[in-house]
């Protein structure tokens, strides 16, 4: 156990050292970091409770949710029955059913078949958990009613909320914000924390908006104030974004949606110097957008974001470039935030605000200040003890524990990850467990010196009988703080990832580092007694 080749003993320093400069960034100013080449500017982030920041948790609409899959089982029906054929009337959304009566006896049976194949298995593996996305019944005198079971409506929701997570990602990455957490938490709720943003208004205001872009012409059969109450089937009334709140007779069918966006960019308008986002199509909504205004030349066409109109203009000439621009009275940040969301997408459902905090950065100081005089005072003791109590072997246990915390900083540097309170306590509590591992083995060195063994004999017995105990104990510890990491949430996910990183680099240190110490001592003394 105490031979180490030339090669092996080189490869355990060069691990060693390489880790441990991967923390040295650490240790610098923030603006001494940045003059740094890219590839070693990875550093630790600090978390919420560290540097302040905010804290936001928001909420899916269900109902929302509910409505658009009740709005889509209703076009599913018109679009299948129109594709068989057959007469239908009442086609509605009522309550939380989708009814539709089949006007022919003959085509009812056909029409029921039909309407049952929309209902899909739901979850489960491979679909066999039984349950449907649609319960299809015969409601008599030729209804069929259609009904999402709640099983159906909280599968939506946890697809909004997993779609939405990307999305709320994406937005938050837009503002140039540092490791943002954004995570799930229970059936419709999402959990935004931003170290560091201590005006989390901005924030709120692109989380809270849906993003939803629609291209829609407007219809001109009758003017937009006379349809109050007697609005055409096909079309809807809309009110603009800006004030004065001016209405809009809108056609329901989308021309093209937001989802074809590829990009969007703020700018300034070469004519009057206004603010505008100028957008670019992918080639199947350049397509779209192309036929649209080739049919529609000299009509006005609608653009709509979340239910209101940001402008109409009209179309002088057949855009088929694939790119246009939206203006509408904006500010400079106005124009920035509307493509920040574009860019990012449209949320399945809107978002609201449930619970909102800010943690200020006096706070995040003293709580580093607090968790420093704990890892200072923990780590003295420790070193204290263990020169106390093993002397000489007490001091290469201290050196490879401070090998071992530096290695803990420079893994987790490499990773970028973020360091929270409980993170700190996960390192001290690593801490102790590296000198508990040193313990066990210079225990076994003391048993097998009062057994009669030599030396030597008895440091390299130390070693090799001491390894099944520490890798049975560390192994068992790994497993919970990767329990604690896959079932936990925010904090103590942050302990689990020092606290396992800390135990693997535990394990490294105490059999590689400690043993390579120990081995090159034992090489120079060639001691007759060992000073433990």
């Amino acid at each position: 156990m105490l031979y180490f080749t030339r090669w092996k003993a080189l490869a355990v320093i060069l691990t060693a050292l390489v880790v441990c400069l991967c923390a040295v960034p650490n240790f610098f100013p923030e603006a001494t970091v940045k003059t740094w080449p890219k590839w070693a500017q990875r550093h630790l982030v600090l978390g919420l409770d560290l540097q302040g920041g905010s804290h936001i948790l928001l909420e899916v609409d269900a109902n929302s949710v509910k409505k658009d899959k009740l709005d889509q089982v209703r076009d599913d029906v018109r679009r299948t029955l129109r594709d068989a054929k057959i007469v239908y009337t009442g086609l509605g959304v009522r309550g939380d059913n989708v009814e539709v009566r089949i006007t022919k006896d003959t085509e009812y049976q056909t029409a029921l078949t039909k309407l049952r194949e929309l209902s899909q298995p739901l979850g489960g593996l491979m679909g066999q958990s039984g349950q449907r996305s649609l319960e299809v019944s015969d409601a008599g005198n030729g209804l069929i009613r259609l009904s999402v079971p709640p099983a159906a409506i909280n599968d939506r929701i946890r697809q909004s909320v997993e779609q939405s997570i990307q999305i709320v990602e994406r937005r938050v990455n837009e503002l140039g914000t540092v490791e943002p957490l954004i995570q799930r938490q229970g059936l419709d709720r999402i959990l935004v924390q931003v170290p560091g943003l201590q005006d989390p208004t901005r924030l709120k205001e692109l989380l809270g908006k849906t993003a939803k872009l629609d291209f829609r012409m407007v219809d001109t059969s009758i003017p937009a104030e006379q349809a109050q109450g007697r609005v055409p089937p096909d079309s809807e009334l809309l009110m603009s974004s800006q004030s004065p709140k001016t209405p809009y007779l809108v056609k329901k069918e989308v021309l093209v949606s937001g989802a074809d966006l590829t990009d969007a960019q703020p700018g300034f308008d070469q004519r009057t110097n206004e603010p505008i986002v100028s957008f670019r199509f992918n080639t199947s909504g350049a397509r779209k957008f192309s036929d649209a205004t080739v049919k529609n030349v000299n009509l006005p066409f609608a653009i709509v974001l979340d239910n209101e109109v940001v402008s109409a203009p009209v179309i002088r000439e057949p855009i088929t470039g694939g790119s246009g621009q939206i203006s509408g009275s904006f500010t400079v940040q106005g124009a920035n935030d509307l493509a920040i969301l574009l860019r990012a997408g449209a949320l399945p459902a809107p978002l609201s605000i449930i619970e909102e905090r800010t943690v200020g950065p006096g706070l995040g100081a003293d709580s580093i200040a607090k968790g420093e005089l704990a890892a200072y005072v923990g780590s003295i003791l420790v070193i204290v003890f263990m020169l106390l109590t093993y002397r000489l072997f007490g001091l290469f246990a201290n050196i490879a524990v401070t090998i071992n915390v530096l290695m803990i900083f420079g893994i987790l540097s490499l990773l970028n990850a973020t360091l929270t309170l409980p993170g700190i306590a996960g390192i001290v509590l690593t801490v102790g467990i590296a000198v508990d591992s040193n313990v066990l083995i210079y225990e076994r060195i003391r048993e097998e010196l009062r057994a009669g063994r030599t030396a030597i004999s008895a440091i390299d017995a130390g070693f090799k009988r001491a390894l099944a105990t520490i890798l049975d104990s560390n192994i068992t510890t790994f497993i919970a703080a990767a329990v604690l990491f896959y079932i936990g949430t925010g904090p103590v996910r942050g302990f689990a990832v020092t606290f396992g990183i800390g135990i693997i680099t535990t394990v490294f240190t105490a059999f590689t580092v400690t043993r390579l110490i120990v081995a090159g001592w034992v090489r120079w003394k060639r001691p007759t007694s060992v000073p433990i």
